[in-house]
């Protein structure tokens, strides 16, 4: 075989890794003299460093997150100083999600929970976890959707199997009258068997009122607390101070803070 044939044949077996560097590791091995099984490693490890990598990419776009270049590397942890910094970078390790258990990170809106939670999910991605990110109304509006379609159960057990399930914004956007009960069911469907981490701008206390069952939220929290972490984000906003910034250059160019 010619170097063209063989690049053609390793695609046909599915060591497109193989092919796309052969030409070079090639050149590479007559440089330096390789031996024939340091080639051959050299080949094998970039094959599985590709598929790594495309692993990794269709886990990211399976997860659905809607800002996925939220990392820790780009969290300002300096803007609100009293949070809990060892408490994100333990959840990061993803050493809950092989225990099952659960977070709930609370506090006002801009404060980084949505940050936080898809930089989290992020990590669990490096460590080979399957994750999905949901905000709370799209959520139920697709369970909504699988009741519709007919498809509810099958739907419930993706959801339910997951290792780890990130809830966000709940208490952002009025939610239908059956939020309560299927939020429940997901909560308990994934209890002690999958991590769950929910997101809130409301205090628990609002919890009953806004999903008008206090019965069903108090069974919810129960199960969510139970082995759960709880991580306050504030008092202080970034998007509120953002906007402070963006206003005073509007008005007078020089970045100051009126």
């Amino acid at each position: 075989m010619n170097l063209s044939e063989l690049q053609r044949a390793l695609r046909q077996l599915r060591l497109g890794g193989m092919a796309a560097v052969l030409e070079t590791r090639l050149r590479q091995a007559q440089a330096e003299t390789m031996a024939p099984i340091d080639l051959i490693s050299s080949l094998i490890s970039d094959e599985l460093t590709r598929r790594c990598d495309r692993l990794l990419e269709r886990r990211r776009k399976q997860a659905g997150f809607r800002d996925p270049n939220k990392t820790l590397d780009n969290f300002d942890f300096t803007f609100n100083p009293k949070m809990n910094r060892s408490l994100v970078f333990d959840l990061a390790t993803a050493a809950f999600i092989s225990k099952r258990e659960d977070a709930l990170f609370l506090g006002p809106g801009g404060t980084g929970k949505s940050h936080l939670a898809q930089a989290i999910g992020q990590a669990a991605i490096q460590q080979n976890y399957k994750v999905i990110y949901r905000e709370t109304h799209v959520l139920l509006d697709e369970l909504a959707d699988a009741v519709l379609d007919g498809t509810r159960k099958q739907y419930m057990e993706s959801v339910a199997a997951v290792p780890l399930l990130i809830i966000d914004d709940f208490g952002m956007r009025r939610l239908p009258h059956t939020a309560a009960e299927d939020l429940l069911e997901i909560v308990m469907r994934r209890y002690e068997r999958a991590s769950t981490l929910l997101t809130s701008n409301r205090p628990v206390e609002d919890w009953g009122k806004l999903l008008g069952d206090v019965a069903a939220v108090t069974a919810m929290l129960d199960r969510i607390l139970h082995h759960g972490h709880v991580l306050k984000c504030g008092p202080r906003s970034w998007r509120t101070k953002m906007a402070a910034i963006a206003d005073a250059r509007s008005d007078g160019g020089s970045g100051a803070i009126k």
